[in-house]
């Protein structure tokens, strides 16, 4: 009897309810990437500010991470991307800032010779947080003059737990 009522159920329940197959795989993960010069040097000028930044913008799209803001003061950079699902943060900073300061340095855009700084910061952000980091991105003129550099970074670490 319990066999007979189990086959009636079951198709009952298939053709009742919707299964749901996940064929594909879905991944969005915002990164807020921090980074600065080498010896954290002034290099990156207002006059040349949107230069330096169209170049990293193209390398993040060259690793098919597109990015929705960048800004940030003379000596680093604040960026707010979408990770390529494909690929690693640690390898898309590697190429971001090598093929960077390669173009950078091959433009003369800068007199002397300019490099990043070997670390970095990469932090995932929450869809819901996403507006709440464009805000603090855009307006990082504004927040430089209340904090410095450093106590920012160290301000992220302890924030993320990496202190």
């Amino acid at each position: 009897m319990v066999y007979i009522l189990i086959v009636f159920i079951l198709p009952l329940f298939l053709i009742t309810k919707k299964i749901i197959i996940m064929s594909h795989s879905k991944v969005k993960i915002w990164v807020h990437a921090i980074f600065s010069t080498k010896n954290r040097e002034p290099l990156i000028k207002q006059e040349i500010e949107k230069k330096v930044y169209n170049i990293v913008i193209h390398e993040f799209i060259e690793q098919s991470c597109p990015v929705e803001i960048i800004n940030g003061m003379s000596e680093h950079v604040h960026i707010l991307f979408l990770l390529n699902p494909q690929k690693s943060p640690s390898d898309v900073m590697k190429q971001v800032k090598g093929a960077s300061s390669h173009k950078i340095n091959n433009r003369n855009i800068i007199k002397s010779k300019f490099g990043w700084q070997v670390g970095y910061g990469a932090y995932s952000v929450s869809e819901s947080q996403v507006p709440k980091v464009k805000e603090y991105i855009k307006n990082q003129k504004e927040h430089h003059k209340k904090m410095t550099f450093q106590e920012e970074y160290e301000k992220f670490i302890k924030y993320h737990g990496l202190f």
